[in-house]
């Protein structure tokens, strides 16, 4: 069987790590958001598959959901000696060290895409990780701040503003004029069943498919597409996917996240047993729904929820 899951960060990461277990002979291609990455320290830092890369890898820092375990924050003190910021975006040394080899390889010539499958020959994930392009790709949201309207970095807006106030726009700076990372439009092609893990579905799995040729591919391709939702009794398991849905005008439910993405999109939905009474309405728009448990405590829950989206991929292929 061969899947094919949009990811973004945590909640990406820790659904693949049920579904390697869900389904263990089964190929995984992933095709990571890089609408996250951001240059900062004269790195090139991508967030979302590097936590993809070490929560499959073993390397995760598990409380934090990011980052590395066991880290240390020297480098970071050290430039803050120097006066050199941003102080709100925090590294710790172990991954500079995955940002350093990165950039290094990228100066040489290197694609993202190659660059990622060499780091991804140390750790191992079990998975082919893909980037969603080779290009450079960086979400903005734009916000209101002292009267005056301007554009930030998601980082920004999520690590040092922490989401506070209202986003009023999202924008994928440089998708339109992306291209699909090599491999990425093959594996959509060649896939069994294509899933949208719990991720933030405007700044992550949105991101992915607003690279043009990405969303057509999984339109297209004549397979189940089954969605889990990041949505849980109208509020967001983690994260602040309530803020940036309000700036494209979806409310945060899962219904609504539901009909944002399409039956033309999706086959089937999962909501959380919360939101049980939503699957009619759901269904209604022409998607088939399920509800069951859908919080991530531990590693089985995680394979629970993925083999229900495989059980559901199968009702709709039948």
């Amino acid at each position: 069987m061969r899947i094919v899951v949009l990811a973004g960060g945590i909640g990406g990461a820790r659904f693949l790590r049920g579904l390697k277990q869900a389904a263990p002979d089964a190929d995984i291609t992933v095709i990571g958001n890089t609408g996250d990455d951001i240059h900062l320290f004269g790195l090139k830092i991508c967030p979302d598959l590097d936590t993809v890369m070490y929560t499959l890898g073993g390397g995760i820092n598990e409380e934090q959901g990011w980052g590395r375990t066991d880290e240390t924050f020297a480098v970071k003190s050290e430039l803050a000696e120097y006066g050199v910021g941003p102080e709100w975006f925090g590294l710790g040394d172990r991954d500079f060290a995955t940002h350093i080899v990165r950039t290094q390889m990228l100066g040489a010539g290197y694609p993202l895409s190659a660059v990622t499958e060499a780091l991804c020959a140390r750790w191992q994930p079990g998975v082919r990780l893909l980037p969603m392009s080779d290009d450079r790709v960086e979400t903005h949201v734009a916000v209101d701040v002292d009267g005056e309207r301007k554009a930030v970095h998601f980082q920004e807006y999520w690590v040092r503003m922490r989401a506070s106030v209202e986003a009023r726009a999202v924008v994928p700076v440089g998708a339109e004029q992306a291209k699909p990372a090599p491999g990425v439009l093959e594996a959509i092609g060649a896939a069994d069943i294509v899933l949208f893990p719990p991720s933030n579905p405007v700044v992550s799995i949105g991101t992915i498919l607003a690279v043009p040729g990405i969303r057509e591919a999984i339109a297209d391709a004549g397979v189940p597409v089954v969605g889990l939702s990041p949505i849980v009794g109208d509020a967001p398991v983690r994260g602040m996917a309530d803020k940036v849905l309000a700036a494209i005008g979806v409310e945060a439910t899962a219904t609504a996240v539901a009909q944002h993405y399409g039956s033309g999109l999706l086959d089937g939905w999962l909501v959380d047993t919360v939101d049980a009474a939503a699957v009619p309405d759901i269904e209604g728009a022409g998607i088939r729904a399920r509800a069951v448990p859908l919080m991530m405590t531990d590693l089985d829950a995680s394979a629970a929820m993925a083999r229900e989206a495989l059980t559901l991929a199968g009702e709709v292929s039948a």
